[in-house]
């Protein structure tokens, strides 16, 4: 059971095994409780809890939980692993396509490019002003990265050539990226301090919510670029659109929101950001490819055999 959407890629593979059922990116929560009932296998996605509730729904013959995407803070992996529920996510497949638009995000976001063009589309360019648009340049830049994963450390890749130091956050050394790339591991606070460009790649959890608050924003210099592609709730949006607009903080670029699709409409009037819908994972290569790993995570469960990317401890 699809209880939203799954692209052709991964859906065609699940229909030549298995009866499939799509209920669409409208379906609702009743209708997800209701369709799941039966199900050995459901696909999902973070948009909606997969919790004790919806899998008493699905019932005792549920196997498998296949989450659409890296992450996995949606889904109640106690109530699976006490159910014997296996879950499934796509690490990898989205590596490059989050980490290019951390980049993006970071370099629209330091030249502010969206207020640039919203002046251009509303005819509001009267001809080149050397006062106007000036942002901030990358190149020799001190570049921290919390959470150097496989994002994470892709991201410090793509922005190697900018020079500079490169800093990091992480719970284990990453000897490759400090004897590659001349990374540094350091403790957040001296990261954030340090820092011209922050970017962030932590999944969501208790731990990390709000890990960017007030206090962490105060630490930041006062021309430091915040990029998040990792969860929304790791910054506190009040607190971070109230350093842009007392220009506390040089810029942001965001592409992930507290409590999403909805988020806090500061956002649209606070100076210098870039945003994006939630689009990290949006290139054709990283979402055909994560569409074929929940197929083969579904499929290998069902099957009987390990599947190809388990979430550690269900």
């Amino acid at each position: 059971m699809i209880l939203r959407e799954l692209l052709p890629a991964g859906r065609q593979l699940l229909e030549e095994k298995f009866q499939v059922t799509s209920l669409g990116l409208d379906a609702d929560r009743s209708q997800m409780k209701a369709a799941a009932a039966g199900a050995d296998g459901l696909v999902t996605d973070l948009t909606f809890a997969v919790d004790d509730e919806l899998l008493g729904a699905a019932g005792p013959q549920l196997k498998v939980v296949a989450n659409f995407g890296v992450g996995y803070d949606n889904v109640d992996l106690a109530a699976c692993a006490a159910r014997g529920v296996t879950v499934t996510n796509t690490p990898g497949a989205l590596t490059n396509a989050t980490a290019e638009l951390a980049l993006a995000l970071a370099m629209a976001a330091a030249r502010d490019l969206p207020a640039a063009e919203k002046d251009l589309r509303e005819g509001a360019w009267q001809g080149w002003d050397p006062r106007r648009w000036r942002g901030f340049e990358l190149s020799g830049a001190s570049i921290g990265v919390v959470g150097a994963g496989r994002i994470g450390g892709r991201f410090m890749e793509l922005v190697a050539g900018f020079g500079g130091e490169r800093l990091y956050t992480s719970r284990q050394p990453k000897p490759d990226l400090e004897n590659r790339l001349g990374a540094e591991r350091v403790e957040l606070d001296e990261l954030l301090a340090r820092s011209d460009l922050i970017s962030l790649h932590l999944p969501g959890s208790r731990e990390s919510r709000h890990l960017i608050d007030e206090r962490a924003l105060r630490l930041m210099k006062r021309t430091a670029v915040l990029v998040n592609t990792g969860r929304g709730t790791l910054v506190d949006s009040a607190a971070l659109i109230r350093a842009l607009k007392e220009d506390r903080i040089g810029a942001a670029g965001l592409d992930v929101y507290e409590g999403e699709p909805d988020f806090d409409p500061g956002f649209l009037t606070a100076p210098r950001v870039a945003l994006a819908p939630h689009i990290g994972s949006a290139t054709y290569r990283s979402r055909d490819e994560m569409s074929r790993l929940v197929a083969a995570n579904v499929i290998a469960v069902l099957e009987g055999r390990e599947p190809p990317n388990p979430v550690p401890g269900v």
